[in-house]
């Protein structure tokens, strides 16, 4: 399973196409697993950006549970999310809802 991993990041890092990248990412996952990590990425956002946790899991319905994993994963001290937020935040409407 690690040998796989690895293949898969550095197969994702050498993919500069967005088409591309959107391609292979549609073959390899479900429908439901693209909406999952969608969903998971709009959470961390949101997170990021000081959104109370009851507001987040009131608007997507889901459970407090879900967003508490992703509050911890941006309070951990080496977080590459929070760091890929910190470069993405200068870009106009990236923490608007969509």
């Amino acid at each position: 399973m690690e040998k796989a991993w690895r293949e898969l990041i550095e197969i994702m890092t050498e993919i500069r196409d967005p088409a591309e990248m959107e391609g292979f990412l549609r073959e390899i996952l479900t429908p439901r697993e693209i909406a999952d990590i969608c969903l998971r990425w709009q959470l961390l956002k949101e997170l990021y950006a000081g959104e109370p946790q009851r507001r987040i899991a009131e608007r997507h319905g889901i459970s407090l549970c879900k967003i508490t994993r992703g509050s911890r994963i941006l309070k951990s001290d080496d977080c590459t999310c929070a760091k890929i937020f910190d470069r993405l935040v200068s870009r106009p409407g990236f923490f608007l809802e969509g």
